[in-house]
């Protein structure tokens, strides 16, 4: 018999550790999958919510934020490779075709976006949250293009005429809205945030192990 968990999944697409920790949770689903029945979600949150429609070049970015030089942002996203590499996800580097993490954009409307396919389904949402960080973070692409975010909902299965007309549209900014606005009452201001039955929270893009213990030992708490 398999024990029901709910996973909230908070996190931004121009998040790398969004993008590791999304992994190791889902190598850590896998093993628990003959114990532990999940039902996942994801949450939207906004790093950067005031960024404009050209985005910002992403080590001027970081100097900026986090003051860092710009040798320890170098140093930082090879780091962030490397543990990419190591649980199969792949962030391309900044002298590969494309370039990668170049250049940080607003990713607002692709909030929106997954919030649509979520009502679509649990599968269509996730298909399309790991297809965005995908056309981020390996291809280069920008996450607050239009036509980037339409094909790749098409991509996924997702109607491309009803992804076109949504995006020009206010459709579903309000709940979106409301969704960031409540993780943040709630003490989250960092991502990946793993929230497990509304009550457990999960920092960080732990490793696997990590993840596998706390939901063995949630689900076996009951």
């Amino acid at each position: 018999m398999t024990t029901p968990l709910k996973i909230d999944f908070v996190s931004d697409i121009s998040c790398p550790w969004c993008a590791i920790g999304l992994k190791s949770l889902d190598q850590a689903l896998e093993r628990v999958a003959g114990d532990i029945r999940v039902e996942l979600h994801f949450q939207p949150f906004e790093l950067n919510p005031q960024m404009g429609p050209a985005g910002q070049e992403i080590t001027e970015h970081i100097t900026e934020k986090y003051g860092m030089t710009s040798e320890q942002a170098d140093a930082n996203r090879e780091n962030i490779r490397l543990r990419g590499e190591q649980l199969g996800f792949s962030f391309s580097k900044a002298d590969q075709p494309g370039g990668g993490r170049s250049r940080i954009y607003n990713t607002f409307d692709a909030h929106r976006l997954l919030h649509w396919a979520g009502l679509e389904g649990a599968g269509k949402q996730r298909a399309l949250k790991e297809a965005l960080l995908k056309a981020y973070f390996t291809d280069g692409e920008n996450p607050a293009s239009h036509d980037v975010l339409t094909r790749v909902a098409g991509e996924v299965g997702l109607d491309t005429a009803r992804a076109q007309e949504l995006l020009a549209s206010n459709l579903f900014a309000d709940e979106v809205r409301e969704r960031e606005q409540f993780y943040l009452t709630q003490g989250i201001h960092s991502v990946p945030a793993v929230i497990i039955n509304d009550r457990h929270l999960i920092s960080g893009g732990q490793p696997p192990e990590v993840f596998e213990q706390a939901l063995r030992q949630i689900a076996a708490a009951g």
